[in-house]
């Protein structure tokens, strides 16, 4: 009896090793791989050339020579500092502002319901890099529409100051991806218990603080799943603003993305430097997800 059921455990076991190994496998060529050979290349003198990876034999360990270079570098101050903007407007920008409106939608306050989701979720459907053409010529360039209407208001001014230079793009992705957080919260919104919500009200509670002790508890781990999404994709974020300007004027639009890419193709193939700026990027990601981690236990605790 003894022996029939340790052979069972074993078929079990070997079932879900046959069952699971595909998908780690594939996981440890596409995911993990790429990260541990992209921080062993950010240690090392290795710039492409002939033999490609193979050739690394034949390069030198730099230890921690290619941090040292982007730390020292103002222009990796400046595309963090742009990235931190992004990450804001994403959180405390996209986030409220969709929930706002699914639940304006979801409650029925105003009408065409189907008009409007179409309507806020439209941006997400189209190319980024159609939106960062469209939007240049609006806000950039020398023929641009803003130019001539801050011409038309002030002829003495020929430029946009460079303090302003994010701001365009900032706007343009506080509008296009707030949709997708809208379709989010409202998918979510729908799963509510409508009888728990017209019992709250039976029982004389307000528009406000059914918001707050029934909608907002219900929907805390969507919140921080989409602040996870906002945060990952804020530090990621390079077709809009390439398109857009490139990291230009001077810089001051660049983030850790564009960055990086100048420094991989643009700049004698730095790829050393390059893998160091996005282990960078991938330590602040694992920085900001736990801290919202760390505030949503907090939040939920009462603490």
């Amino acid at each position: 009896m003894i022996r029939n059921q340790l052979s069972s455990r074993g078929e079990e076991r070997i079932s879900y090793l046959i069952l699971v190994l595909p998908a780690l496998v594939i996981y440890l060529f596409v995911m993990a791989f790429p990260v541990i050979f992209s921080i062993i290349l950010s240690f090392s003198t290795y710039r492409g050339g002939e033999g490609g990876i193979l050739n690394m034999a034949n390069h030198n360990f730099a230890g921690l020579k290619s941090y040292r270079i982007i730390f020292e570098d103002p222009v990796f101050y400046l595309a963090l500092k742009n990235n931190i903007y992004l990450v804001l407007i994403s959180v405390f920008g996209q986030i409220p502002l969709g929930f706002f409106l699914a639940y304006i939608l979801s409650r029925g306050l105003i009408k065409g319901i189907d008009f409007f989701q179409a309507v806020i979720y439209l941006p997400n459907v189209i190319s980024a890099v159609i939106i960062g053409i469209l939007f240049k010529r609006f806000f950039y360039g020398s023929y641009s529409v803003m130019l001539e209407i801050q011409r038309n208001i002030n002829p003495e001014a020929m430029f946009v100051p460079s303090a302003k230079d994010m701001i365009p793009i900032l706007i343009v992705i506080l509008w296009m991806y707030t949709g997708m957080y809208m379709l989010i919260f409202l998918a979510n919104l729908q799963k509510i218990d409508v009888s728990i919500i017209e019992a709250s009200k039976i029982d004389g509670a307000t528009e406000m603080q059914t918001l707050r002790y029934i909608i907002l508890p219900a929907l805390s781990g969507v919140i921080v799943t989409c602040a996870i999404l906002a945060i990952s994709g804020s530090l990621k974020s390079f077709d809009l603003i390439w398109v857009m300007t490139a990291g230009d004027p001077a810089g001051q639009t660049s983030v850790l993305s564009i960055y990086m890419y100048k420094k991989a193709f643009r700049e004698g193939n730095n790829f050393p430097i390059a893998n160091a700026i996005s282990t960078v990027m991938v330590i602040i990601c694992f920085i900001l997800i736990g801290l919202t981690r760390f505030v949503e236990k907090r939040f939920s605790t009462g603490e």
